[in-house]
């Protein structure tokens, strides 16, 4: 059996080049909930901007508009979620250091708020990614249970009384 929480993958944001490994099974799951009521406010913050499209063909200037408009959005359970996203030992970062010499090291607070300083929108990209990485798969699951559920339920006669 494949290892997979050592299988990295390698995405590039900003200038850096990250080595994301999936969080162990019961990790994730215990983030599902989190993310789910993180996200919620989120993607109905920014769900009117999609219409026909995709979430990802939003125009980000209004995305950020009508996030910053929202009152339902909570900063500290954010920055929570992202820090469980982001700092648990499963990312690690190459980097240039004062040298030029290339670097690796596992991503922590300290690192992320050097890297991130002026570039928070970085973060959020890297944490869409480690998000894809751990739930783009149960988010698929549940999308197509969901529609087949909307499908049976619009095919069923309703009765009226």
């Amino acid at each position: 059996m494949a290892l997979k929480q050592m299988e990295a993958k390698k995405t590039t944001v900003g200038d850096n080049n990250f080595y994301i490994k999936p969080f162990p099974a019961f990790k994730a799951a215990n983030l599902t909930g989190e993310l789910a009521s993180v996200l919620s406010p989120l993607i109905g913050a920014i769900a009117p901007l999609v219409g026909d499209g995709d979430l990802m063909d939003v125009d980000v200037n209004k995305a950020a508009e009508a996030l910053s408009t929202s009152t339902v959005i909570n900063g500290d359970r954010l920055e929570a979620l992202m820090k469980k996203l982001l700092l648990g030992g499963n990312i690690v970062i190459e980097y240039e250091d004062e040298e030029g010499e290339k670097q690796q090291d596992v991503l922590d607070k300290d690192l992320a708020d050097e890297v991130f300083c002026g570039n928070v929108q970085d973060m959020f990209v890297l944490c869409v990614h480690v998000i894809k990485l751990n739930f783009n798969g149960f988010f698929e699951k549940l999308a197509t249970l969901s529609g087949k559920a909307e499908q049976v339920a619009t095919k069923t006669p309703r009765k009226i009384l």
